[in-house]
C-alpha cells in the first residue's frame, strides 16, 4: 500500500491540531506549569502527582480520548497522523495529564477483540483515563518478559509486580499483562481494586508520575479479561509502533518549545554589544536544533501514516522515529540551557520542566542507540554471537 499525500494530513487533522494548540496556549501555559509542578525544589520533598483535573475534564470534552478509539466503540476512529498532532502539542505543553498513558492504552485494547476490549474502549471514548501495567523490573515489555502471573481458568489471580506504570495516579483503570500456561493475556483491573499496592516510584520529570504495582492475589473475574491466550502479547506487538509514534511526537513538541524559547532568549540577552544571536557559535547550533527537529518531525508523521497505510513498514518507521526524537530531545535540551547561559540550570527557570520530560521520554521505551540496535536486527537479522 502507498501512503497518501502529505501523510493523510488533512483540514481534519489540521483543525484537530490548531484547536488543540490554541487551547493549550491558553488553559496550559509555561508560566501556570512551573507554579504547578515545580512549587517545591527540594530534592527530599515527597513524592507527590501535580495535575489539573480541570483541563483533563475540557480536554475530555473536546474529544481527543476518542480519536483513537473506532467509531464502533463509540470514538472518531481518526488515522495516526491526528493522534501524532495531539501528542505533539501535549508535548510542546509538557502538560501533566493522562493522555499519553490513556492514548498508548488506547492502542493497546483496540488490537483486541472482543465485548470487553469494546467495552473498554467505549469508557475511554467517554473520558476514563488508563494505564499499561506489565513491563518486568528490567524495563522490558517483550511478549513474555513480565513478572506478573495469572492462574485459573476462567476467573484468574494475579500476582507479582509490574514496573514503570506512567501516570497511575492519574488514572483509573489498569491495562495489565500476565503470563498464564497458556501465553500472555490481558487483564482490566481498577487501580483501587483489593490487591492492587500502588508504590510510587521518584523520577526526575515533574509532569509526569511513576509507580510499580504490586498484585497480592488480585481476582479478576471473566469479564475483565481484555485477551487470553497469547492474545495479550500479540496486541502489545501490533500495538509497539504506534505507541513509540506517540513517543516520538511527545519528544518533537518538547523539542519545539525549547527551541522557541532559546530563539527568543538569544535574540534578547545582549553580550559584548549584541545579542546572543548575533554570534556564529549561537547561530550555527540553534539551526542544527531547528533542522533535527524537522528530520524527527518527518519521521514521525512517516510513522504515523505507515500505521495506517503501510503496515509493513509500521515498526521500521516508528524505530526511526523513536531514535531521531531521543536525538532530539537530548540536542535540544543540551543547546537550550547552555545557550540560557548562566539561569539556564537554575529551578527558577522553565528549561528544567521540558529537559526532565525529554529524558523520560528518551529511557521510556528504549533510548535512540536501543532503538537504532532494534531497526538493525529488523533491516538486517539479529547479530551473530
Amino acid at each position: 500500500m502507498a501512503q497518501p499525500k502529505n501523510f493523510g494530513f488533512g483540514e481534519d487533522e489540521k483543525m484537530l491540531r490548531d484547536t488543540a494548540q490554541k487551547f493549550l496556549k491558553d488553559n496550559a501555559s509555561v508560566d501556570k506549569l512551573h507554579k504547578l509542578v515545580a512549587g517545591n525544589p527540594d530534592p527530599y520533598r515527597a513524592i507527590e502527582s501535580h495535575w489539573d483535573k480541570s483541563i483533563w475534564d475540557k480536554i475530555v470534552e473536546m474529544g481527543w480520548t476518542t480519536v483513537a478509539v473506532p467509531e464502533s466503540a463509540g470514538g472518531m476512529g481518526m488515522n495516526l497522523t491526528a493522534l501524532a498532532a495531539l501528542a505533539e502539542e501535549v508535548g510542546r505543553a509538557a502538560l501533566p495529564s493522562p493522555f499519553i498513558a490513556t492514548v498508548n492504552a488506547t492502542l493497546v485494547v483496540r488490537e483486541c477483540d472482543g465485548a470487553v476490549a469494546e467495552q473498554l474502549l467505549g469508557e475511554i471514548a467517554e473520558g476514563k483515563a488508563m494505564t499499561l501495567a506489565g513491563i518486568n523490573k528490567l524495563g522490558s515489555w517483550k511478549s513474555s518478559d513480565t513478572d506478573v502471573t495469572a492462574k485459573g481458568d476462567g476467573d484468574v489471580v494475579l500476582n507479582g509486580t509490574a514496573y514503570f506504570v506512567q501516570d497511575v495516579a492519574k488514572s483509573e483503570t489498569l491495562i495489565v499483562r500476565a503470563k498464564s500456561s497458556k501465553g500472555v493475556g490481558l487483564y482490566t483491573v481498577a487501580v483501587d481494586a483489593d490487591g492492587v499496592n500502588i508504590v510510587a516510584d521518584s523520577i526526575i520529570d515533574l509532569t509526569r508520575d511513576q509507580a510499580h504495582i504490586q498484585f497480592n492475589n488480585v481476582k479478576v473475574s471473566s469479564a475483565q479479561v481484555i485477551a487470553s491466550g497469547n492474545g495479550g502479547a500479540e496486541a502489545m506487538d501490533k500495538a509497539e509502533p504506534a505507541i513509540l509514534t506517540v513517543v516520538a511526537a511527545d519528544m518533537v513538541g518538547a523539542g519545539e518549545w525549547q527551541l522557541q524559547t532559546t530563539v527568543e532568549y538569544v535574540n534578547t540577552r545582549e553580550q559584548f554589544g549584541h545579542t546572543l544571536g548575533y554570534f556564529q557559535a549561537v547561530k550555527h547550533p540553534v539551526v542544527n536544533m531547528m533542522i533535527m527537529i524537522d528530520q524527527a518531525k518527518s519521521l514521525v508523521y512517516n510513522a504515523a501514516c505507515a500505521i495506517d497505510d503501510e503496515p509493513e513498514s509500521a515498526m521500521k518507521f516508528a524505530r526511526m522515529a523513536n531514535a531521531m526524537g531521543s536525538d532530539v530531545a537530548s540536542f535540544c535540551s543540551n543547546r537550550a540551557i547552555q545557550f540560557h547561559g548562566g539561569i539556564g540550570f537554575t529551578w527558577e527557570c522553565y528549561l528544567h520542566l521540558y529537559t526532565k520530560r525529554q529524558k523520560h521520554n528518551q529511557v521510556m521505551y528504549g533510548d535512540s542507540k536501543y532503538q537504532r540496535a532494534k531497526l538493525a536486527e529488523l533491516l538486517m537479522g539479529p547479530v551473530a554471537a
